[in-house]
């Protein structure tokens, strides 16, 4: 895909489509190929999307939402809390990436993150990001 307005390029961009950004909120989409290398070893005979592939197209959306409008504003991630997998993710399903901010302090922003698939939630937590100034 284009960019998004992530620094991510290929093959690090875990975002297909964003269906909604607006307001510190984003609704993105994510599907990923059986025929992906992570696959063949996690896990052989049953593929799941690793949890931390998960974390990483989360933290992508939350960096879409905070973004979304600006040309300058840019992200890091800087935490990870209490995510959660009650639920898998396999190759093949369309996967909904929802992030939408919870607060602000200094440059750290805080998202509420959620994916699901058809209804399910396969990933939910908390991303917190830093604002960067300038480019990456």
């Amino acid at each position: 895909p284009e960019s998004l307005g992530l620094p991510h390029r290929e093959p690090f961009v875990f975002v297909d489509k964003v269906l909604t950004a607006a307001g510190g909120e984003a609704q993105c989409v994510k599907v990923f190929s059986s025929k992906d290398p992570m696959f063949r070893g996690h896990f052989p005979g049953n593929p799941i999307v690793p949890g931390v592939i998960l974390t990483e197209a989360l933290a992508q959306t939350a960096g879409i939402a905070g973004a979304w409008g600006s040309d300058d504003r840019c992200f890091r991630l800087s935490a990870i809390r209490c995510m959660k997998f009650p639920a898998a993710a396999r190759p093949e399903e369309r996967i909904i990436l929802n992030a939408r901010k919870a607060g602000e302090i200094g440059g750290l922003w805080m998202f509420d993150v959620h994916a699901e698939v058809e209804g399910n939630i396969v990933a939910a937590g908390q991303i917190v990001l830093n604002e960067m100034k300038g480019a990456y």
